[in-house]
């Protein structure tokens, strides 16, 4: 039994779809382990061993992971990015498609890459692509469904069966929401067929999937098993929904959640990726959040995605650290 199945009372939650929507429970003396983490956030986050790192895991609520755009600015190959996930005490990674494909072309096995990332004792919750797969051109969604294919054979084969599904080629209009339940279980029968599932990605800039509830319409409307979303507290926050919204969601279907914070200035409407801070650091309701996204059932992976130029110019490993210090923080408050 892996540390997922451990924490979600047994259950598994992977690929295999028609999950069941129970609500995990978080005990007494679960909290009362929190409380006993939070005062050594500084040993988790430097554990280099994957055992150790695996053990004091389950004293926590949900998993922790790093999703690379945090350290993508110090231009690192894909294999180090990964080192540091580990050497920081993550036990999930987040990679970008764009760095997996750097890396093919550099000559690298995939095969040898999965064996490298399980070596570290990681998983691989989920990838970030960009195929085009809701585009309203015909011509151009054709060519993003083929993308997607390449990019869902690559995730396989590190290990990976989750991939972002975010609505490019439909940011600046929307579009006829049934059409797009309709794409997107299209994308969901090709996953299946490749054993990779795509989540559905909210983009807070979007009129199309901008919003919890349009979200919440297309997963259900696609009817699919292994239909899913894929959340981020500042894409909730710069889409104008209530984080309240939160609770309509079944957490067992979801297995990444996307964290960071955001100051309160630039006001909302104007406020853009680079402004995204550390969890804790910004004005985001982060124990709500948390303890609504329990309360749903969700215990997958937290996954840190920044894009802030600051961190960009840092050592990566100390961002990193810090990332999961910061985390692990805020949940600590949330439970403790």
């Amino acid at each position: 039994m892996n540390w997922r199945e451990r924490r979600c009372g047994g259950k598994r939650l992977g690929f295999e779809g028609n999950h069941p929507g129970f609500s995990a429970t978080f005990s007494r003396r679960t909290l009362l382990a929190v409380s006993a983490a939070a005062m050594a956030v500084g040993e988790v986050a430097r554990s280099t061993l994957a055992g150790e790192s695996s053990e004091k895991s389950s004293r926590w609520p949900f998993s922790f992971c790093l999703n690379t755009a945090t350290i993508m600015g110090q231009n690192l190959p894909l294999e180090r990015e990964i080192e540091i996930a580990a050497k920081a005490g993550y036990q999930g990674v987040e990679p970008w498609l764009h760095k997996i494909e750097e890396y093919v072309k550099k000559g690298g096995s995939l095969e040898d890459l999965k064996k490298r990332i399980a070596d570290l004792g990681l998983s691989v919750e989920g990838a970030i692509g960009f195929a085009d797969w809701l585009n309203e051109d015909s011509a151009r969604r054709a060519k993003g469904l083929e993308t997607l294919k390449r990019d869902m054979d690559f995730v396989a084969r590190i290990g990976g069966k989750r991939i972002a599904a975010p609505p490019v080629g439909a940011t600046d209009a929307p579009m006829d929401l049934a059409k797009v339940a309709q794409r997107y279980r299209e994308i969901l029968e090709l996953g299946r067929s490749m054993g990779v599932a795509p989540q559905l990605e909210l983009w807070g800039k979007s009129k199309t999937l901008g919003r919890l509830g349009e979200v919440a319409y297309v997963i259900t409307e696609a009817a699919h098993p292994d239909a899913g979303a894929l959340l981020d507290v500042f894409h909730i926050y710069r889409g104008g929904s209530d984080f309240a919204g939160l609770r309509m969601f079944n957490g067992a279907a979801m297995h990444v959640f996307h964290v960071n914070d955001y100051p309160a200035q630039p006001p909302r409407e104007k406020i853009t990726d680079g402004d995204r801070v550390f969890p804790g650091d910004g004005v985001a309701p982060m124990t709500q959040i948390l303890r609504d996204l329990h309360a749903s059932g969700f215990c997958g992976a937290l996954s840190l995605e920044l894009f802030n130029r600051k961190f960009w110019e840092q050592d990566p490993l100390v961002v990193a650290r810090t990332g999961l210090e910061k985390i692990q923080s805020v949940v600590a408050k949330a439970f403790g």
